[in-house]
């Protein structure tokens, strides 16, 4: 009934519906990158940014739990530097700090100070601010982890940033992605050839269609376990077969670390949510335990103010001064050159331990993106497929080669 010729389109067309649902199903993995439909029901958004936030505090919850605790990643970062980027950032504008704290507390009195009384308390400043800098930096390591909760840190960002998952996903795995697209066509091309001999003993209209639903269901689930199965290497003939993820657990680790570390746990980030996160009481609480000794072991300085001021502007003075240092530690860690220069030490912490995973726990960072939309994905694939093979068959039957 049909030539040789239009017997061959069948793998042929396979082959493309195996290739076409496996990309399509990469697309709606990461597109759109918010939900697109109407009310909530109906639409859909990307796999990996509606699960985004999910996957990033499993990744946090593997990695911290083996390494310890924030306040262990904190002590890679070298205490010592922190100590000297915050002072190199607030010294040079200490006196510009205390001009603004006086002009607030009391103007009058500030602008009518003789010149070497406000230089002595300018070298006052500066003379206290180190020890002050790293009596507050060691703190801060100790008590980092009740202050930073890094759970409500990465679901901030992400919120803000939807797509950053996207590009971790993207850059970590592109050779993976690549090789799943390239093997839809081949299992799609496969179970074509396979069909032949059912199409040359049947050759019913709807046997296409059924075809085609089959091979784009068959190989978007093909597709999405090659990622992840098998767990551990198995060798089939001579041949060692891997999750295409697992294969390459290092090289992953390490991409998706340094993006972690450069997009999400920057120094910036997390001294931003020391201040402003809901812990921030307990922050500027560290910070005027130790900024109140600056002026209370200066005995000239606090009877001058006291004498000045009165007890409640004195009172307004450590108040300023804590909101003040409050402000001058966020423009401290704003430096990009030294959210450059730390963000390899975090990437190397999440990394090493990444690499350290088991199997089965590095998969449970990457799966939860697709395990609970594999169905819609393989049912998308399907109906796709279906189509082309409905195609297929009305060009056979009535417009034959």
């Amino acid at each position: 009934m049909f030539s040789d010729m239009t017997l061959w389109t069948i793998p042929v067309v396979a082959a493309f519906v195996g290739w076409f649902t496996n990309w399509l199903a990469i697309q709606m993995s990461f597109r759109p990158v918010r939900f697109i439909g109407i009310g909530s029901w109906l639409g859909w958004q990307g796999v990996i940014p509606r699960k985004a936030e999910k996957m990033a505090h499993i990744c946090v919850d593997r990695t911290l739990h083996h390494f310890g605790d924030l306040s262990l990643v904190y002590e890679k970062l070298d205490a010592q530097r922190i100590v000297q980027q915050v002072i190199s950032q607030v010294n040079p504008r200490l006196d510009e700090y205390i001009d603004e704290i006086m002009y607030d507390v009391q103007p009058v009195l500030w602008d009518n100070l003789p010149n070497f009384l406000r230089e002595r308390i300018y070298q006052w400043g500066r003379d206290q601010l180190p020890e002050r800098i790293e009596a507050l930096v060691e703190e801060f390591g100790d008590d980092l982890s009740e202050i930073v909760d890094l759970k409500v840190l990465l679901s901030r960002e992400l919120k803000k940033h939807p797509d950053l998952m996207n590009r971790i996903f993207k850059e970590a795995g592109a050779v993976e992605l690549r090789s799943v697209i390239n093997k839809g066509a081949i299992i799609g091309g496969l179970l074509g050839a396979a069909i032949l001999p059912v199409w040359a003993a049947y050759p019913l209209p709807w046997i296409l269609p059924l075809v085609g639903f089959v091979v784009g269901f068959v190989t978007n689930w093909l597709a999405i376990n090659l990622i992840f199965r098998p767990l551990n290497p198995v060798n089939v003939f001579g041949v060692r077969i891997q999750g295409l993820f697992l294969r390459r657990q290092d090289d992953i680790s390490d991409v998706w670390s340094r993006l972690v570390a450069e997009e999400l746990l920057t120094v910036e980030k997390v001294a931003d949510a020391m201040v402003n996160g809901r812990h921030g009481t307990r922050t500027r609480a560290i910070l005027q335990k130790h900024l109140r000794p600056m002026l209370d072991h200066s005995v000239l300085l606090k009877v001058t103010a006291q004498v000045t001021v009165g007890m409640s502007g004195y009172t307004e003075l450590k108040k300023a001064m804590n909101e003040k240092a409050v402000m001058a530690t966020g423009h401290a860690f704003c430096d990009p050159a030294f959210n450059r220069e730390r963000a390899p030490v975090v990437a190397n912490v999440i990394a090493t331990e990444m690499k350290a995973l088991k199997p089965e726990e590095f998969q449970d960072i990457l799966r939860p993106a697709f395990k609970e939309e594999e169905l819609k994905l393989m049912i998308v694939g399907g109906v796709f497929g279906a189509i082309a093979g409905a195609i297929q068959s009305g060009f056979m039957f009535y417009w034959p080669l």
